[in-house]
């Protein structure tokens, strides 16, 4: 009887340790804004400023091609009159007519010119701040890695990232396991003295389309 006690007691304790052996650690969320993070990061606010002054250079550009596609459109009106002005020769209204539709298509060039710039630059900006977001993500997902190892969290996620519906794929989490702040003073800490601290508004669109028109004409594409 001892020894089938002594057995029954060698077998609870080999599974005991087997289970201890087998064992998962004990899973522990974390949560975190990535939009948020993004946001805040000292690069993406320099980011943004560049994309901004590169818009208004575009803007500046396009509102210049504007003033002489526009100017062309009054000597087009100008010489277009005159092709119908009786009181001149037939010879007249035949030189006009020639100079106004050469006009017109200097016109026509201008309007695509305008257009093929305002495209080009709203493409490359547009690039230049897809693959930025690309690499910044990444970078802020180590950083935002490594803080939750530290804290001892197993399962890291984003609060902010949306559902098929449109709404964050986490409904609730008490804000006792997000970890935004921590990782945003991580990313932060080498912010240089001088960089912008207020969030600028990024603006991938270059400027608006051409403002050249030619009365009862459409833009030639």
């Amino acid at each position: 009887m001892k020894k089938s006690i002594q057995t029954l007691i060698a077998i609870a304790v080999f599974g005991t340790l087997s289970l201890a052996a087998n064992a998962q650690p004990a899973v522990k969320l974390l949560v975190v804004d990535m939009a948020k993070l993004y946001d805040g990061h000292y690069k993406t606010v320099e980011q943004n400023a560049k994309i901004q002054a590169d818009d208004a250079k575009a803007q500046e550009e396009v509102d210049k091609m504007n003033k002489e596609g526009n100017a062309l459109v009054e000597e087009y009106k100008s010489l277009n009159d005159q092709s119908n002005n009786p009181t001149l020769t037939a010879e007249a209204k035949g030189k006009a007519q020639n100079e106004a539709q050469k006009k017109l298509e200097g016109i026509q060039t201008k309007q695509r010119e305008v257009q093929g710039f305002i495209q080009n630059t709203r493409n490359s900006l547009g690039q230049r701040l897809n693959t930025f977001r690309s690499l910044m993500l990444e970078e802020i997902s180590k950083i935002a890695t490594e803080v939750a190892k530290r804290k001892g969290g197993t399962v890291l996620l984003d609060k902010a990232g949306p559902t098929g519906i449109g709404i964050s794929s986490l409904v609730y989490a008490d804000a006792g396991y997000d970890i935004t702040d921590d990782v945003m003073k991580e990313i932060n800490k080498d912010r240089p003295a001088n960089a912008p601290v207020a969030p600028a508004t990024a603006a991938p669109a270059a400027a608006p389309a051409s403002g050249i028109t030619v009365p009862g004409l459409a833009p030639k594409k």
